[in-house]
């Protein structure tokens, strides 16, 4: 076996010179801020419906007919039940009646669970 190398420098060029590889561009960086990636902002101003199921009844149309002003309609959630928060007619979460600002008579809800999409929910 013969154990003798040229070196390197010695070899004859290719024939054809190495096609150039063309410079890939860094992929731009996302804009940071409250509201993420820029590439969101539309996706992120699209108004959605939200509301707080605080209970509900069934009634005749007699009984709604003769509501009105300061008439109580019972609800089947009791007191310190959680109530739902539905987005788009969708529950998404669950929470409980909080007392914003006592002044004006506001409230709010406190997040207590966010709940799990179903897989029907997100295939549809």
């Amino acid at each position: 076996m013969d154990d003798t190398f040229e070196p390197l420098s010695d070899l004859p060029e290719p024939a054809t010179a190495p096609e150039a590889v063309p410079e890939i561009a860094p992929a731009p960086a996302p804009a940071s801020g409250p509201a993420g990636p820029q590439r969101y902002d539309a996706i992120l101003s699209i108004p959605v419906t939200v509301q707080v199921v605080l209970g509900g009844t069934t009634m005749p149309v007699a009984s709604l007919m003769k509501l009105g002003r300061g008439a109580v309609v019972s609800l089947d959630q009791k007191v310190g039940d959680p109530v739902n928060i539905v987005v788009n007619g969708r529950t998404i979460a669950r929470g409980e009646v909080v007392v914003v600002d006592e002044e004006t008579a506001r409230y709010g809800v406190s997040l207590t669970e966010i709940v799990a999409a179903s897989r029907d929910d997100r295939l549809s």
